[in-house]
Formats: C-alpha cells, sequence, structure tokens
C-alpha cells in the first residue's frame, strides 16, 4: 500500500485541479464598509451548461485515512466548502480512461470556510475529518451529477493508498 502526504493547500500546488479561497475571513475587493461588506465573486465553480447549481451536504465522520475510492465529473467541476472542521481531499489529474492515476495522486488539507473548486474531470471523493469528530460539507454541483456525470473507480485492495 502507498502512502501520501498530506499537503498544505496553496495556490502553487493545487492550481492544475482548480482553485480555493477563504470565505470566513476574505481579504478581496469589497463593496462597502462596515456594518455591511459584500465580497463578490470570490471563486467560480464550472457548472458546465448548467445554469442551477444544487447545494448538498456531505457529511463526514472520522474513518481510517485510507483512499479506496475516487470519482470526476466530465461535464462539470464540483465545489466543497467544509463548514464546521477542517477536512483532507485528495485529487489526481483528469485522465482520459476511467482509471484514476494512483501514482499522481495528491492530499490537501483544507481549513474550514474554505471554498475549494475542483476542475471538470479531476478525480476526487468524499473529504477525510481531520479532527475526530464529523465535519459537515457543503457540495456545490448541478442538479443531479451524482446520477448523471459521475464515474465512480473503486481502488483494489492492493493499490490503496494511505494518508499520511
Amino acid at each position: 500500500m502507498r502512502t501520501v502526504n498530506i499537503q498544505e493547500l496553496t495556490l502553487e500546488r493545487f492550481h492544475i485541479y482548480g482553485s480555493f479561497t477563504n470565505m470566513l475571513n476574505p481579504k478581496l475587493p469589497k463593496i462597502g464598509e462596515p456594518p455591511i461588506e459584500f465580497f463578490r465573486d470570490m471563486l467560480f465553480v464550472n457548472l458546465g451548461r448548467q445554469t442551477q447549481v444544487s447545494c448538498s451536504v456531505c457529511r463526514v465522520e472520522p474513518r481510517p485515512p485510507v483512499i479506496d475510492v475516487s470519482e470526476f465529473h466530465s461535464y462539470c467541476g464540483e465545489g466543497m466548502l467544509p463548514l464546521d472542521g477542517d477536512a483532507l481531499i485528495h485529487v489526481a489529474p483528469a485522465t482520459a480512461s476511467s482509471e484514476i492515476p494512483l501514482d499522481q495522486v495528491e492530499v490537501f488539507r483544507v481549513p474550514k470556510g474554505t471554498l475549494v473548486s475542483i476542475h471538470p474531470g479531476v478525480w476526487h471523493h468524499a473529504p477525510y475529518a481531520v479532527q475526530n469528530e464529523a465535519v459537515n460539507v457543503l457540495i456545490l454541483l448541478p442538479e443531479r451529477t451524482y446520477a448523471n456525470d459521475c464515474v465512480v473507480y473503486s481502488i483494489p485492495e492492493d493499490l490503496r493508498i494511505t494518508i499520511r
């Protein structure tokens, strides 16, 4: 079983998979002054041809840090926002086949309140809770993507990846 080290989320390391921004403490241009400040257009999620975003919650409870499944969406990106705790996400570059490039898997720590936008085709799956308690992660996808644009790959047991 291969081991992958957790990396801190930086634009330099993550840019081939997508982008991210801190939604809780933005340091971006704004409209207005306290008590009302509007931080606009902070991050974009590629919805493909869809015009409606579906907001879902993925609750991840502590589980063994082993990557045993991954998925991708061909026609849209995905947004992930850990709401109440830090999370770990695994990603790998988009491929022309329906097999994840296991030798290219990377794992990033996503701080609570950081919205991650994952490019179409990038391999990923449900996050992992960092602490020993459940984390609720807001998921942004076009409606019913899980049913009509989701290629899932179960990793054979002898090829699974341990997160360290």
